[in-house]
């Protein structure tokens, strides 16, 4: 799958209530959960011990809510991207919730949904696309996050 390319404003404005993807599959191993507790300080047992996780609500580790989060970043490129532009920038997010649990080992893939383009003047806008992360064998979602990213053209 190739991401769609936008290179005006006004291609994203056309593109509201498109559905993007989905991605190709991201194994999210133990390695990315260790270094990513590594990373944040946030060794909780429920993602870096195994033998102690087992026993626990999940049957073995799961990754942390926020590197779910981090991963649409991943993702996000696979499945838009603006070309021609002075500069964009991630704005944040609106919305973010966490349905299902994400085992280790587990795939994950990424849809997208431009939801809203605001006009900023100038030939910039703002985009709010809703990104959800599927967990291959999962009913619920593993991320949902509504992106804001501004884009200068």
């Amino acid at each position: 799958m190739s991401a769609a390319v936008f290179r005006s404003a006004r291609e994203y404005q056309e593109a509201i209530g498109r559905v993007f993807g989905p991605t190709e599959w991201l194994v999210v191993d133990q390695r990315r959960i260790d270094l990513f507790a590594e990373a944040t300080g946030d060794d909780q047992w429920i993602h870096v011990d195994a033998a102690r996780a087992a026993k626990g609500p999940f049957g073995g580790t799961i990754a942390h809510g926020f590197l779910s989060l981090s991963l649409v970043n991943y993702f996000l490129p696979q499945l838009v991207r603006a070309e021609d532009l002075k500069h964009g920038i991630n704005y944040g997010c609106d919305r973010v919730r966490f349905p299902a649990a994400l085992r280790s080992g587990t795939r994950l893939r990424a849809r997208g949904e431009i939801l809203t383009v605001e006009d900023l003047g100038g030939g910039a806008a703002q985009v709010k696309m809703r990104i959800t992360l599927e967990g291959e064998g999962l009913e619920k979602p593993v991320c949902v996050a509504d992106t804001l990213s501004r884009f200068y053209f």
